[in-house]
């Protein structure tokens, strides 16, 4: 049987209720209020102990101070305060020229530069038809100095900085050689970066060597690539040892060909969403492949082993990987500096991120003996036992 109730009674109902809404709904505002309110409080503290730091400073340091660098420092510190190793702050020169060095062309006189223990830097790798291989350069030979300034006055970094310039722009290099020194002129010009090395080796195997994803790389590699399989590839060796990362859309361009159609990789965010990192068509490279990696495949050249490996298309050879399987954004900001910043972390569509961890790879080896490359031996063996099956 329906029971009515009066217009009292449900008039009174109505009023409770409303005041059950109000009560909640001014708590949690009331939460989120004061949440905010501490939160603004903080900020005010951090501003107002660098406020006050600043006023010691200028009233009390010595020498003079160079507003742009203090600017700009305050503002890497910022970012490097949020203790992310791959976080940066760029200023709008550093941020030109990480632009440049993704895009695969330099200027300069094409060398690539490493530390040296003597305290100079010796030239790594020399470019071909480049400035530096036509003077005559050879790779292990010392820099001492850069425009007549010797390397141990300036730091590493700040060495590097003067040996770029403009195209067209003159340079004179001090190098060292046999214990002599002698003095180089070049030129600067625009040179394009190969990042893809590759060549037929014995039993109708392409090997292909990919030292970084940037915007040419995939040009190069898919160049390579038809090249190998055109002359007769029956299997293929990648090599991304000492491979540092790079470029994801490079990365993708260049695993298009090499795997099923579908989704390949994903990005996880913050907020918990998702999103297609790469995908592939429905183009697909059939033939027994391996990967070689090592401690210093890092990034977007892990991503591409565990592409191969977890679609079973590739046996990874060599020794566990760096581990970063975090993706940063670069940002431009208003007056032209730029900020990389980690935003999310990435994996296969059928394997856990590896970020911190690394891959292991099937076959672990290590080259113990610098005249024998044992891990390539090795994959070569491998791929090749598997195209005769």
């Amino acid at each position: 049987m329906n029971k009515k109730i009066s217009l009292g009674l449900a008039l009174s109902l109505i009023a409770v209720s409303a005041t059950i809404t109000f009560i909640l709904t001014s708590f949690f505002s009331l939460q989120n209020f004061n949440t905010k309110v501490v939160d603004v409080n903080e900020k005010a503290k951090k501003y107002a102990a660098l406020q006050s730091l600043d006023n010691y400073v200028r009233e009390n340091y010595y020498g003079e101070i160079n507003e742009e660098e203090l600017s700009d420092n305050i503002l890497k510190g910022y970012v490097s305060g949020i203790n992310d190793r791959y976080s940066r702050y760029l200023t709008a020169e550093e941020y030109k020229e990480e632009k440049a060095d993704h895009s695969g062309d330099l200027v300069g006189v094409g060398v690539t530069l490493t530390r040296d223990e003597s305290g100079y830097i010796r030239i790594a790798e020399i470019f071909e038809d480049s400035p530096a291989a036509e003077s005559g350069l050879l790779e292990n030979d010392i820099i001492t100095a850069v425009d007549g300034t010797d390397i141990k006055e300036l730091d590493f970094d700040e060495a590097i900085s003067r040996m770029r310039g403009i195209e067209g722009s003159e340079i004179t290099l001090t190098v060292r050689r046999s214990g002599e020194d002698k003095e180089y002129k070049f030129t600067r010009r625009s040179i394009e970066v190969s990042t893809v090395e590759s060549k037929m080796i014995e039993n109708n195997t392409g090997y292909i060597k990919i030292k970084s994803f940037k915007e040419n790389t995939s040009h190069q590699f898919l160049s390579a690539l038809e090249s190998l399989t055109a002359n007769g590839a029956k299997s293929l060796v990648f090599d991304v040892r000492d491979n540092g990362g790079g470029l994801v859309s490079s990365l993708e361009k260049c695993l298009d060909p090499l795997l099923p159609e579908g989704i390949i990789a994903v990005a996880e965010y913050k907020d918990g969403s998702s999103e297609t990192l790469i995908y592939s068509d429905a183009s697909e490279i059939l033939m027994p492949m391996t990967v070689i990696v090592n401690e210093n495949t890092a990034s977007a050249a892990e991503l591409f082993a565990a592409s191969l490996h977890d679609f079973n298309k590739a046996t990874l050879v060599g020794t566990q990987t760096y581990g970063k399987g975090v993706m940063q954004s670069t940002t431009e900001l208003d007056n032209g500096d730029a900020v990389v910043l980690t935003i999310a972390k990435y994996k296969t569509v059928f394997s856990d991120c590896y970020d911190g961890i690394g891959i292991t790879p099937d076959v672990y080896i290590e080259n113990k003996d610098e005249k024998i490359d044992e891990q390539y031996n090795k994959a070569v063996e491998l791929v090749q036992a598997l195209s005769t099956q």
